[in-house]
């Protein structure tokens, strides 16, 4: 049997050798990978392209035809398709000079006084000078797509009077009757020199059945002497269904 001393000093040799393998191993991992570089990939972010530069005055224009609700009747940049009756504006455009159009967007074009075609109204007592310069550069230089001009997007199954909100900006009524149909656009040659609001008890009174609004939407209104704001013939242009959004709309009103 070996001797206490012998059996430690077999355990030492076995760990010194261990160690020494260890030792060894860890050099040779160390010797492989001097010289060894590292790759990194880098992954680049999607960029988004920059829109291009926009004139001012049509990019103003743009939204101009957006809000005065232009694409209601002519269609989306101007294409027509909407209404019979109604020029695609994108091939007439270039052909007028700029005070033919001014002429136009200022004193309206087509039969007034008849509810069955479309009419285009005036909007010179509501639009300003520069608006009507800025939707002319638009016309003039091909209504191109302009980035956010668009209209309105309609909320889809929140509520017919939800809609006939939304309509109420898509079809421009804001611009002539206010928000909230409270009025208050002058309209010089009218009796009581403004376009009516669409709420109140006057006009509760006189409007007091869904019919008898959706007949004044549909055939407009024309009060006064020429020249004159006036409300277009929306009939055939605006779906029934929206029609009655639309007056579900106002009786929210105050």
């Amino acid at each position: 049997m070996a001797s206490e001393p012998g059996r430690l000093r077999h355990r030492l040799t076995v760990a010194l050798i261990a160690g020494g393998l260890v030792g060894l191993g860890g050099v040779i991992g160390i010797a492989a990978n001097v010289g060894t570089e590292k790759k990194v990939t880098t992954v680049n972010a999607p960029t988004t392209a920059a829109a291009a530069p926009v004139d001012p005055h049509v990019a103003a224009g743009a939204h101009d035809f957006v809000q005065f609700a232009c694409a209601q009747c002519h269609g989306e940049q101007g294409r027509g398709g909407i209404a019979p009756g109604v020029p695609p504006l994108i091939s007439v455009a270039k052909t007028l000079t700029p005070p033919e159009l001014r002429s136009i967007i200022d004193h309206g074009l087509g039969e007034s006084t008849n509810p069955t075609k479309p009419y285009m109204p005036v909007w010179g007592a509501v639009m300003s000078e520069t608006q009507v310069s800025d939707l002319i550069a638009y016309l003039r230089a091909g209504l191109p797509r302009v980035p956010t001009a668009e209209p309105p997007p309609l909320p889809q199954r929140q509520g017919i009077a939800v809609e006939g909100a939304a309509l109420y900006d898509r079809y421009g009524c804001i611009n002539c009757h206010g928000p909230n149909g409270l009025g208050g656009v002058p309209n010089p040659q009218a009796p009581d020199k403004t376009i009516p609001p669409l709420s109140g008890a006057d006009f509760r009174k006189e409007f007091n059945t869904d019919a008898k609004i959706t007949a004044v939407i549909r055939s407009g209104s024309v009060i006064g002497r020429s020249p004159i704001v006036s409300m277009p013939h929306w009939g055939g242009i605006i779906r029934e269904q929206q029609l009655q959004a639309l007056v579900a709309y106002l009786k929210t009103l105050k």
